[in-house]
């Protein structure tokens, strides 16, 4: 039976694939597996449909997938390419009555409040509108059938969780699309993890991100199972790096589904 089911909605870092004026041979490629928008993933239960993130691309997304319907938005953190789609989910909550539950971090829910006030002031609840219940993360919460752990890492400077989804007190999967460092806290969390997804900026080290390599030591650290890397730069061929990698360690790519 499948607990949940997980779609790529974008696969990308926070200037998409293929870049504005980039001629390399990934921004020139017509493989449809390195056409890249920004990093968000759908997760969907029998009981609940949630989204991680919404970046620019949201709309997009949206219409690819078929995404009609939406329970909660979880973000993993305020940067651009992570939260600019946000009023895009008017389309969830077209009746004056719907609403739809943010959970971010504290920091995260002020940067959304400073970009978008006219959804929180609470002045604006008529029809097509979009009415936000927000939920600042201060530990595990639940949405739906999912239980979900914040799981705190290290990215840049700007306060970033990924988060761990489990179901009946059991472990589903793990999603951290941006980090650089895991907090010792959150290793424990994922020690054996059966599915991780996991950051992998490009081959070479960053200062904010996962490399590619950094990413595969990292899932061996933690004995997962069954790794899948996302928000890749137009560094990454996904046809050159693919057979490269062990074979517990797989390229994700836009539109790709995994069933838990």
């Amino acid at each position: 039976e499948t607990q949940a089911e997980i779609t790529f909605l974008g696969t990308g870092t926070s200037i998409g694939v293929p870049v504005i004026g980039c001629d390399c041979a990934v921004c020139a490629s017509d493989d449809p597996k390195n056409r890249r928008l920004r990093s968000s993933i759908h997760v969907r239960t029998p009981e609940v449909a949630l989204v991680v993130d919404t970046g620019p691309d949201f709309r997009q997304q949206c219409l690819r997938e078929g995404i009609r319907h939406l329970d909660a938005v979880l973000f993993t953190h305020a940067h651009s390419d992570h939260v600019m789609g946000f009023d895009d989910l008017r389309r969830f909550t077209v009746h004056e009555d719907e609403e739809i539950a943010i959970h971010a971090t504290e920091s995260c829910l002020e940067r959304l409040h400073a970009a978008f006030p006219y959804v929180f002031d609470g002045e604006n609840r008529y029809r097509g509108y979009l009415k936000a219940r927000p939920h600042a993360i201060h530990g595990p919460f639940r949405v739906g059938d999912l239980e979900v752990a914040p799981l705190p890492v290290d990215h840049g400077k700007v306060e970033t969780v990924g988060f761990l989804f489990s179901k009946d007190g059991e472990r589903l999967f793990a999603y951290i699309p941006d980090a650089k460092t895991l907090r010792e806290g959150s290793k424990r969390l994922l020690d054996g993890i059966g599915l991780l997804i996991l950051d992998g900026l490009q081959p070479e080290p960053h200062w904010s991100h996962l490399s590619i390599g950094e990413a595969v030591a990292l899932a061996e650290e933690l004995g997962a199972g069954e790794t899948w890397l996302t928000h890749f730069s137009c560094r990454i061929d996904y046809r050159i790096l693919e057979p490269t990698l062990p074979e517990t360690v797989r390229l994700a790519w836009d539109g790709l589904r995994l069933e838990c």
